[in-house]
């Protein structure tokens, strides 16, 4: 009997064994996989490395040349090919993290060999430069002198940049070389200005380095002026291109993106719906503000009171704490920090389709906590009407609403809560339909919740943003698949989501670059189906900040993935 328990406990210990190993097998091929996607993208793109806290790129700019873009293809296949070899028995979250990086890698090669942006877009060349050494300016993770020299490393990578663009690029749409010229002019002014200032604190007393710097900076500032030139002389009368994807296409980048798999068809239906719901909202609101006038004359009497130039980044400050301190008194969401972020200027070379964003310190930076809340100002060389219309768009109910998009409980709370999301998968990769889906529903959702006290000014403000994003749900979709011109979204814009004249053309004008960009109001929605499905799960211990808790702590991922982790078992649709 004894020998038969010592030969029965050798047979568990030899199990035990063989699934331990087996887990370690099977855990170290997962880890491998998910290690060599990102070093591989990381390879392939320097500055993002740069921005998520991992150094060792900091020398590295981006080769977009067309040897490096087949290089990066031909990875990415043989990535592709190695999924179906990894064990089959996987973890929930090992599971969720293919799920993911199977997209990612599905879309980025719809995106280069597919639709060939690198062939048509000139933004994706002229964005990179800025972007790329203010990431080693603007936080300080390792001494000042030594960050110049990554930065200098950098700059004598732009030439490079910009040969290939002008080697790559052909017959992009005119909004492209459009928006690419106003990238490039904007970035001239930022080197030679902000980046040579920054360059003589950084380089203190060592003389040699500056110098080195101002050779290195003056050539990739003239490089960046003459695509500015280019673009605009010699590109831009021959620009002739098409924007439009395509249904196919389009529903590619859905799925592969966002894991949204409905057809077009009903995505438009359910946009088209939920705009029309808003606008009578809107309507309805705007009449208890002054029945006497129509909803543009109360819209206009809104932003009548708008910040100057000169208070644009002062306003956008007083909106900050009470903000916060609702959220606190009303238990909305746990604000894991005390630390706030930088409000300022968005930088010149960001500009670009923007009135705002936020830019954080990424999830495995260990030094630098610096996060920036950026509003966007009028341009200098737009004349006085041009800038009226602009920061029309900041009267005080909206400058309310943005910051509750960008910082509090917006993208801002998703931020702080980055670094404690489960897997290295979760922590580097974001979708729009979770981040700007989040940051969106918050809008809506402070104000359900009492944000305003029932105040129609704030109440119509919330409605105005529901509708800018409603609008470029359906305008994406109609300008990829419908046959829309810019042209034909301004108007909608103008009609439907109430935009000044000069806001609604770059409100179409980034649908033409952008084509998914319904995310926001499509991942609101996904949000508040999951919420009332889950609140029927919980029954009576169901809470809202129980809920957004946990929402935010899965990390960035696609809604449909943030659902079977909160509703194991759930299969039901998103929308």
């Amino acid at each position: 009997m004894r020998r038969f328990f010592r030969i029965a406990r050798l047979v568990v210990f030899l199990l035990f064994c063989s699934c331990s190993n087996s887990k370690q097998s099977r855990g170290s091929a997962m880890t491998q996989f998910v290690d060599d996607y990102f070093n591989a993208y990381f390879e392939w793109n320097p500055s993002a490395a740069t921005s998520v806290g991992f150094h060792q790129y900091d020398g590295n700019i981006e080769d977009y040349s067309a040897a490096a873009v087949a290089k990066r293809i031909e990875t990415l296949k043989l990535l592709q090919g190695q999924i179906s070899g990894l064990p089959s028995r996987r973890t929930p979250d090992e599971e969720i993290d293919i799920e993911i990086l199977d997209g990612q890698i599905r879309a980025e090669l719809v995106d280069l060999e597919t639709l060939e942006t690198w062939r048509h877009n000139p933004m994706n060349y002229v964005s990179v430069p800025g972007g790329a050494i203010d990431n080693l300016m603007k936080r300080n993770f390792a001494p000042a002198a030594e960050r110049l020299r990554s930065v200098i490393a950098r700059l004598k990578g732009i030439p490079k940049i910009i040969a290939a663009m002008k080697q790559n690029i052909d017959n992009p749409p005119r909004e492209f070389t459009d928006l690419a010229f106003r990238i490039a002019h904007g970035s001239v002014g930022f080197f030679r200005t902000s980046v040579a200032n920054w360059a003589k604190d950084a380089a203190g007393d060592d003389t040699a380095l500056l110098n080195e710097f101002a050779t290195a900076n003056a050539a990739a500032a003239n490089s960046l002026q003459d695509a500015a030139d280019w673009l605009q002389k010699t590109l831009l009368p021959k620009s002739q291109g098409t924007y439009a994807i395509g249904r196919e296409k389009f529903s590619k980048k859905l799925q592969y993106e966002e894991m949204v798999d409905e057809p077009p068809e009903r995505i438009l239906a359910i946009g088209e719906e939920n705009l029309e719901k808003d606008y009578q909202a809107f309507i309805e609101t705007a009449l208890k503000i002054d029945p006497s006038k129509d909803p543009h004359e109360v819209m206009k009497l809104l932003s009548d009171e708008h910040p100057t130039e000169a208070s644009l980044i002062p306003d956008a400050k007083k909106t900050v704490e009470g903000i916060i301190h609702f959220i606190r008194d009303q238990k909305i969401i746990s604000i894991p920090s005390e630390v706030r972020p930088s409000i300022t200027e968005t930088p010149p070379y960001a500009r670009s389709g923007t009135f705002a964003s936020m830019d954080t310190p990424g999830p495995y930076e260990t030094k630098a906590t610096e996060a920036y809340y950026y509003v966007t100002p009028p341009e200098k060389e737009w004349d006085a009407g041009h800038k009226d219309e602009h920061l029309r768009a900041y009267n005080p109910p909206v400058m309310n609403i943005i910051t509750i998009h960008e910082a509090y409980p917006g993208h801002y709370i998703q931020f702080l809560n980055a670094k404690q999301f489960p897997t290295k998968t979760r922590k580097l990769i974001s979708c729009g339909t979770n981040a700007e889906g989040w940051a969106h529903y918050s809008e809506q959702m402070m104000i359900e919740e009492g944000f305003g006290n029932g105040d129609p000014k704030i109440r119509l403000a919330q409605l105005q943003e529901a509708l800018l994003r409603d609008a470029r749900y359906v305008v994406g979709i109609k300008l990829h698949t419908a046959g829309w011109t810019v042209a034909d979204g301004a108007k909608y814009f103008r009609e439907k989501a109430f935009q000044e004249p000069a806001n609604a053309y770059e409100e179409a004008r980034r649908g033409a670059y952008n084509p998914t960009y319904l995310y926001y109001t499509l991942g609101k929605l996904q949000i508040y189906k999951l919420r009332e499905d889950y609140r029927r799960a919980k029954g009576s211990t169901f809470t809202l900040q129980a809920f957004h808790d946990e929402f935010v702590r899965q990390g960035s991922i696609p809604i449909k993935l943030i659902r079977r982790i909160l509703l194991p078992g759930d299969n039901r649709a998103t929308l």
